[in-house]
């Protein structure tokens, strides 16, 4: 009567759920920053994108002004970005300037490294927050 048997201990069962745990504590927070970081480009997209509609619509309008019927006619501010990550909105709007800021929202509203990002009329990159990096950090990733 030889009988074999089958299965797992419990104390392989625990040496598996011990590694899985290892795993998910050293994934989870790397994949949390890459998300973050990926979200940054939704924000920085929309204002490079804003700027140029701004600089074409001063251009087309007349006389040149950032402030015109034609260009806040042209650019619908404040508005979110696809994905509802940031909100733009526009400060400091005169007929020669303008200062657009992305401000997070939602789980984004956590990324203390590179918080608000800004952008001026005269390409002017710049971020605020807590622990904020150079711009030069934040807009270049």
């Amino acid at each position: 009567m030889n009988k074999r048997q089958r299965g797992f201990t419990l104390m392989e069962l625990m040496v598996v759920v011990v590694i899985v745990a290892l795993l998910a504590a050293l994934a989870i927070p790397s994949y949390r920053a890459y998300v973050v970081r990926a979200n940054r480009a939704d924000a920085k997209s929309a204002l490079l994108s804003t700027a140029q509609t701004l600089e074409r619509c001063f251009t087309n309008s007349t006389p040149f002004a950032y402030n015109s019927a034609t260009c806040t006619a042209a650019v619908t501010i404040p508005f979110t970005v696809p994905g509802g990550n940031y909100i733009v909105s526009v400060t400091n709007l005169t007929a020669n300037t303008y200062t657009l800021v992305a401000t997070p929202q939602g789980g984004q509203a956590g990324d203390t490294r590179c918080r608000n990002f800004r952008l001026t009329q005269a390409g002017v990159q710049s971020v605020t927050g807590t622990m904020a990096a150079t711009p030069q950090e934040c807009w270049r990733r």
